[in-house]
């Protein structure tokens, strides 16, 4: 039990935290966004797949880090393509197509790995972490928080920049416009699909990211799957921050603990069946749902399609 308390615990626990809790972080800022312009996007975890997988190509044959980033929200976004010209153009069900995109991108991406690499399992060039003058020192949580690649602290600005666009910018009340009040967004010509499409094309670069992250900073590889849930994870946190974006922060990193819990007490030698850690993060979603899941914030017409013709 003393293992619990040690500084290779509470160090291991947090650093991984903030590892696993990044990729949460960028993809449940894209979904806040698509949430709040009235689009579901239950594809996310398809987008991260996704992104995992071009920011794995990318960074193996450009030797580049930025570039596998780079290529990784890319990937994300024309898949998100799919999201847009489907629903928001086309007006089919939100739920469906992000289901049919998550699996289509599970079985693409296995199958490009299984056909290119599965002989070898290359693995991307390993990244550099920058530690933060002072504060990577401080005792036991200092190098957790603050010894990363330049990609992590990214995401923190990335999403005070987002708070802020949402908040008090013209094209942050557009887009709460789509996704309460369409029609009167309509009227004010402020352009219904046109707002949509720029919000779930945002989500689909941000879900890349998130997807890439893991792939170039945390595993260091490519495997079939790799995402395991975790853009369904990241929808749930969109919907618990209720609107309020800056708190994904806070949630991607106790919910990344949650998931780096393994490594943690393995490192500490504390014996604990690995299943029963591994259902922590779902155990632990289930029960915040209960608690505050009816409190959430959700847009009037979310997952709603917009028509014209219709009042």
């Amino acid at each position: 039990m003393n293992g619990l308390f040690s500084e290779v615990f509470i160090s291991s626990l947090v650093s991984g935290g903030v590892i696993a809790g990044i990729p949460l972080i960028y993809a449940g800022l894209g979904e806040a966004i698509s949430e709040r312009a009235g689009v579901l996007n239950v594809g996310l975890e398809g987008m991260m797949l996704g992104g995992a997988y071009g920011g794995f190509v990318g960074a193996l044959h450009f030797h580049s880090t930025w570039f596998g980033l780079l290529s990784g929200g890319l990937t994300g976004m024309i898949i998100s393509l799919f999201m847009v010209v489907l629903c928001v153009r086309l007006n089919s069900n939100q739920i469906v197509v992000g289901i049919a995109i998550t699996l289509g991108a599970e079985g693409v991406t296995a199958l490009l790995h299984g056909a290119i690499y599965a002989d070898t399992y290359p693995r991307v060039p390993v990244v550099h972490p920058y530690a933060i003058p002072f504060l990577s020192n401080i005792p036991i949580i200092g190098p957790g928080f603050f010894n990363h690649h330049i990609s992590a602290y990214l995401a923190v600005v990335v999403v005070f920049f987002v708070s802020w666009v949402l908040k008090s910018t013209g094209i942050g009340l557009s887009i709460k416009a789509a996704g309460d009040q369409p029609h009167a967004l309509e009227a004010a010509g402020g352009g219904v699909h046109r707002i949509r499409t720029i919000s779930v094309l945002s989500t689909g670069l941000l879900a890349g990211l998130g997807g890439s992250f893991i792939v170039l900073v945390g595993a260091g590889l490519f495997v079939p799957f790799i995402t395991n849930g975790k853009g369904f994870l990241a929808i749930v946190l969109a919907m618990l921050v209720r609107g309020r974006v800056r708190w994904l922060i806070v949630a991607g990193v106790l919910f990344g603990m949650s998931l780096s819990l393994t490594t943690a007490l393995q490192l500490a030698g504390i014996d604990v069946p690995i299943d029963l850690v591994l259902m922590l993060p779902f155990v632990l979603i289930i029960v915040v749902l209960f608690a505050f899941g009816r409190r959430s914030y959700l847009p009037a017409a979310l997952a709603l399609p917009y028509d014209r013709e219709q009042r």
